[in-house]
């Protein structure tokens, strides 16, 4: 076989394992949202979850459980999780660090600051508190990414200056965080750790077209950024010398992490573990090429918060364990046992 040929086999052999790859996580993805929906203090059948999703049910009692209170949950769970993976998966090419997530790197600390803020405050909002919250953790996640990359500016945005920018606002917002705490009355304080843990119960299908709208919106500029987003791995200079501008394409990706790590946390507090993971997961079985990294990303991102979800649901008979505690529970040994599982040098 010539030289090219064994290029073009090498490239097929990636592709097809790249698809599916994709097709698997869709596949787990539809059992996983079936069971979620299933999964709570009176287990369903899961035929009869089945067919209520798609419309063939005929008990009324079934209907108004999945429709009403569970179908949102579980799909909430899905784009949040979505939206985090996608994140996190921005924000490690951008900088070039597989340590990278909104968690580590400030902007859920300044959400939750944000959130933290109308509680203990009740800054005055025309808006009622259950969106104020919302609202003010989601500027708040804007102004820690804009902190980011402004303090990132002094040094031409470069990776490294970014990372510890990232850093520092963290430990900054983390800081007022415990200030608020400080001073707090104990049923503010008692709110505010709730939020902190995290929960997908208050989920309803307004704030999921929300949460979806902005996911969705997202998605073409990205794409659009995919080459470039791939190039940008290469390493700054070489983005450059194919006619990248590092520095607009930076902005604007840290504009798509503000959304939605912004949309994500403010409706269902801080979770921290899957815009990390999520992304290794995905850089295992897809590789680095973006356009199929990026999806990848989200779909295993869906795929991790909605396993949580039900973890949240079965690990303590019933209780309902604060998501953001199951994802570090569960999902760290497992990152652990991931990346030493695995010999390969993905990183």
């Amino acid at each position: 076989m010539t030289g090219s040929g064994i290029v073009t086999a090498t490239y097929r052999r990636l592709a097809r394992r790249r698809r599916l790859a994709l097709a698997a996580g869709l596949a787990a993805l539809a059992v996983s949202l079936i069971l979620d929906v299933a999964t709570g203090p009176a287990f369903l059948p899961v035929f009869a979850v089945a067919r209520s999703v798609f419309g063939l049910a005929q008990d009324r009692t079934v209907d108004a459980i999945v429709w009403s209170i569970r179908l949102p949950v579980a799909l909430i769970a899905l784009v949040v999780g979505a939206a985090l993976g996608l994140s996190g998966a921005i924000m490690q090419t951008i900088l070039n660090n597989p340590l990278a997530s909104s968690y580590t790197l400030g902007v859920s600390a300044g959400a939750g600051f944000g959130a933290a803020l109308v509680i203990v405050l009740g800054v005055a909002l025309p808006v009622p508190e259950a969106w104020a919250i919302p609202m003010m953790a989601f500027l708040f996640a804007g102004i820690a990414c804009a902190g980011v990359y402004g303090i990132g500016q002094a040094r031409e945005s470069a990776p490294e200056m970014l990372v510890l920018a990232g850093i520092a606002l963290l430990f900054l917002f983390q800081a007022l965080l415990a200030l608020l705490q400080f001073i707090a009355s104990p049923e503010a304080l008692q709110q505010i750790v709730f939020w902190l843990f995290g929960s997908l119960q208050k989920a309803s299908w307004s704030k999921l077209w929300i949460v979806t709208a902005v996911l969705i919106a997202c998605i073409p500029p990205l794409l659009a950024d995919a080459w470039r987003l791939t190039a940008l791995k290469l390493g700054d200079e070489r983005a450059r010398g194919l006619g990248v501008d590092v520095r607009r394409l930076r902005l604007r990706c840290f504009a798509l992490i503000s959304g939605l790590t912004g949309v994500a946390v403010a409706f269902v507090g801080t979770i921290g573990f899957v815009g990390l993971v999520a992304p290794h997961v995905a850089r295992m079985l897809v590789g680095e090429d973006q356009r199929s990294f990026l999806p990848a990303s989200a779909l295993y991102g869906a795929l991790l918060l909605s396993l949580a979800s039900i973890a949240s649901k079965t690990v303590l008979p019933g209780a309902i364990v604060p998501i953001g505690i199951v994802t570090s529970l569960i999902g760290v040994p497992f990152f652990v046992w991931l990346i030493l599982r695995n010999r390969r040098a993905f990183w």
